[in-house]
């Protein structure tokens, strides 16, 4: 069979007329959906060894858990939805709430969390923790199924280490 259109040059069909026989030879390329698909099937699988979409939920909301009680005991930051009905349990987005950040002005204060998010990165302890350009400044944090509950406890100390690097930087009148 041939289809009516082209196919990416690893699945069309080779001189004997076998469909995808690149992606079996091992060509050096790959196309993004092929290895997209494999990935996906492996998540499911996983999911389903851990336990169903139960176990998913279940991990999720013991790694939310982790970043609330260290929301709870920690002054200088706060969930950015302060409803828990509809907080997000896997991209949890946390603002600086330390006056000496917020009585900065809007471009002082995506300043700051710019930075914050920064110095994880150069640390190597959280990846892509910037919110969002069109998000108020703050962090944002993946606590969904597939992260470790323990990963999450290592973090909490390191934010706080980088928030108080940050606030070394800034220069108070007086």
């Amino acid at each position: 069979m041939y289809p009516p259109r082209t196919a990416p040059q690893d699945l069309s069909h080779d001189q004997e007329g076998e469909t995808g026989s690149g992606v079996v030879r091992g060509r050096n390329h790959q196309h993004a959906f092929a290895v997209a698909t494999e990935d996906y099937i492996d998540a499911l699988k996983w999911a389903e060894q851990i336990g169903g979409l139960a176990a998913l939920h279940a991990r999720a909301n013991a790694n939310t858990r982790v970043l609330t009680e260290w929301v709870a005991r920690t002054p200088w930051v706060d969930f950015l939805v302060s409803d828990t009905a509809i907080r997000s349990n896997t991209s949890v987005c946390l603002k600086v709430i330390d006056e000496h950040v917020s009585s900065l002005s809007e471009t002082g204060q995506a300043e700051f969390a710019k930075n914050l998010a920064a110095i994880l990165e150069k640390e190597g302890v959280a990846l892509d923790a910037a919110s969002y350009r069109s998000a108020p400044p703050g962090l944002r944090i993946w606590c969904g199924a597939t992260i470790e509950q323990s990963d999450l406890q290592s973090l909490t100390p390191w934010l706080d280490w980088a928030f108080d690097s940050c606030l070394s930087l800034i220069k108070f009148p007086g």
